[in-house]
């Protein structure tokens, strides 16, 4: 197989990877009565842990005003609660709640366990050039989402 070839396989590899996760996503936010915002913004307290509003906009990729509405219907549906930071009263945190917990661990637990499982099968080489495929890959969409986000020039 010629390295074009291989690149495509990896390419298409990655694109059906990317369509399965799009899939577990839309069914989790069905499962959860909620929409895909609503789960992006989750998945950010799932992976930070506790964030103020500021902080979870920017994390998602959100307006402010499109945060406190994912995080007010996150409230709603018992998967989210505002806390006042002890450290500084003035500071409100957005916290998983217990039942959110519990729902992360249903639906992402079985696949992160058995994800680590394929993991360990690999070397120490060969997770570090994993790790950096995929920091290269998020660095890249990153930058396009970016682009994206800029109105898009007439044709």
């Amino acid at each position: 197989m010629s390295k074009q070839d291989r690149v495509q396989a990896v390419t298409r590899a990655v694109q059906e990877l990317q369509d399965a996760t799009d899939l577990i996503d839309e069914l989790a936010a069905r499962r959860l009565g909620i929409n895909r915002t609503d789960l992006r913004c989750l998945s950010r307290l799932t992976a930070r842990g506790p964030l103020t509003a500021s902080e979870l906009a920017s994390a998602a990729g959100l307006t402010g005003g499109a945060t406190t509405t994912a995080i007010d219907r996150l409230e709603r549906t018992g998967l989210a609660t505002r806390v006042r930071d002890t450290a500084d009263r003035r500071r409100v945190l957005v916290h998983l709640s217990e039942r959110g917990r519990r729902a992360v661990q249903e639906i992402w637990g079985p696949i992160a366990t058995e994800a680590q499982a394929e993991l360990l099968r690999f070397s120490a080489a060969e997770l570090d050039l994993i790790e950096t495929f995929l920091r290269r890959a998020l660095d890249n969409q990153t930058r396009h989402a970016a682009r994206l986000r800029e109105p898009a020039e007439a044709p």
